[in-house]
């Protein structure tokens, strides 16, 4: 049986599920998307990414990254992957790790970028697809081992049997170790016109901090592409229904 939560967008229909088994082992779950459609790179995002910026930064001058509850909900549940928490981080840890020692995260693209200061700003993973390159659904389950994962590098993986990733319809995983690593294959790049955004998280106040988190990334990406057509949506309280 799959859980799905279906996000439409003037006739561009994605279906985005979490296979029954994420539920059960993780009923603390709480996750928002944001479909994205008509976007372009060559947009100033600048002044609609500092505010999430400067609120990483205070957060981080009040609280380690290790010791802020949505990150240590993350490494608990990486744990329960069996996953060493200090091998393998979730996204938004490693991407607060990056700001407190480097003091800035590098440029890339506007969503991108967008993403990664809302990321720090709310110490929640947020994940970015470009649709036009995942076919059909995409999952989140325990992988069988036959998906194929690409690298940003252009290398090829198989992720192991049981681990939990991001997978499509055609069995390319989009993402390793859940929100660990996402795939070169999937990322946003300058063609990108639209886009998928997920934010999770399993710690207390994870339904109220993601949708406040979906809710100012929708007014950003407002700001930033005018024009585009927007949609939320609520996978994870589909998947309890």
């Amino acid at each position: 049986m799959e859980i799905t939560s279906p996000l439409h967008s003037q006739g561009l229909i994605l279906q985005f599920s979490y296979s029954p088994s994420i539920p059960r082992d993780f009923p603390e779950l709480a996750s928002q998307t944001l479909l994205l459609r008509g976007m372009s790179p060559d947009v100033p995002a600048h002044a609609v990414i500092a505010p999430f910026m400067a609120q990483a930064r205070q957060n981080l001058a009040c609280t380690p990254e290790s010791e802020m509850p949505s990150i240590q909900a993350w490494r608990r549940g990486f744990a329960r992957m069996g996953l060493k928490p200090t091998q393998y981080r979730c996204a938004a840890e490693a991407l607060l790790r990056r700001l407190r020692k480097e003091g800035d995260l590098p440029g890339l693209h506007p969503l991108v970028d967008l993403c990664n200061a809302a990321s720090v700003a709310f110490a929640i993973p947020v994940a970015v697809f470009d649709l036009d390159r995942v076919s059909g659904c995409l999952q989140v389950r325990p992988a069988t081992g036959s998906e194929v994962y690409e690298t940003f590098s252009g290398e090829i993986e198989y992720p192991e049997p049981g681990e939990i990733i991001f997978a499509d319809t055609a069995g390319r995983a989009h993402a390793r170790r859940w929100c660990n690593r996402q795939s070169g294959h999937s990322a946003v790049r300058e063609s990108t016109v639209n886009a998928l955004i997920v934010t999770e998280a399993l710690h207390a106040t994870g339904k109220a901090d993601t949708r406040q988190l979906v809710e100012a990334l929708q007014s950003a990406a407002g700001r930033l592409w005018p024009e585009a057509v927007s949609h939320r949506s609520n996978p994870s309280q589909a998947a309890l229904a």
